[in-house]
């Protein structure tokens, strides 16, 4: 019997992609599964015929928002062992177009992605506790690798990255360990919906990415749900502060 059985799970931007393929492969294992996101229609498709995945409308970046995901969950299972903080959001952002009328959008990307998680780990703190549980961030290859017109979601995946170690020291004496997965570019719709680049030139993007990559291909989003479920699957109880890049070597170029 898997480990993960009966585990409750919260999983931001779990209506697509990665937290999608995430949420099905907790269930696979047994757990129980709240997913958030902004669209109603992607969350109950992801929902569909899994009675122990629960969509609940929710805005990563919003204080409110954080506590009712994790009551959903507390009220629903009574219990709360691993935090995904999988939502993200970014912007192709040239330093030359950082000026006023950009600073609700760089707002936006830093909510999202840093205060967002850090609401959510606030609010599920005495859960995860109670029961020696786990946070998973999802961060990118550009939190630790710099790109050109990236600059404020690099920042902020960075930032991500180093709240990953310093609430793996901080919460240790808790039982809590936190982790994060640095996905490479993976097939998703990050590029025509988080960035919102045109469809053409989303496509000239994906064959770029995939020419720099050394093994010659982009992610699937099961390449990253596969290491999100490892590390919050408690055999992997000696593992704390790590960011583990899953990105076919992009890194290292």
């Amino acid at each position: 019997m898997s480990m993960l059985n009966e585990k409750v799970v919260i999983i931001t931007g779990g209506g697509s992609g990665i937290g999608r393929e995430t949420a099905l492969r907790f269930t696979a294992l047994g757990a129980k599964v709240v997913i958030t996101g902004r669209r109603a229609a992607a969350l109950a498709a992801t929902a569909a015929g899994h009675s122990d995945i629960v969509g609940l409308v929710a805005d990563a970046a919003d204080p409110d928002d954080a506590g009712r995901a994790v009551s959903e969950a507390i009220d629903r299972w009574g219990r709360l062992d691993v935090l995904v903080n999988n939502a993200g959001a970014g912007a192709i952002l040239p330093l030359a177009a950082a000026a006023a009328a950009a600073a609700a959008e760089i707002a936006r990307i830093l909510a999202v992605n840093v205060l967002g998680p850090s609401l959510l780990a606030a609010a599920a703190l005495p859960h995860l506790a109670a029961v020696r549980g786990s946070i998973v961030n999802i961060s990118s290859t550009f939190g630790h690798r710099p790109a050109v017109n990236l600059s404020h979601y690099a920042a902020s995946k960075a930032a991500l990255e180093h709240l990953t170690r310093c609430w793996a020291l901080e919460l240790a004496p808790q039982g809590i360990r936190v982790n994060a997965v640095a996905p490479g570019p993976t097939e998703s719709e990050a590029l025509t919906g988080m960035m919102n680049l045109p469809t053409t030139q989303a496509a000239a993007v994906r064959e770029q990415e995939r020419q720099r990559i050394p093994l010659g291909r982009r992610g699937e989003a099961g390449d990253i749900a596969a290491w999100i479920v490892r590390l919050a699957d408690p055999s992997s109880d000696w593992i704390t502060g790590q960011v583990i890049a899953v990105d076919g070597g992009l890194g290292l170029t």
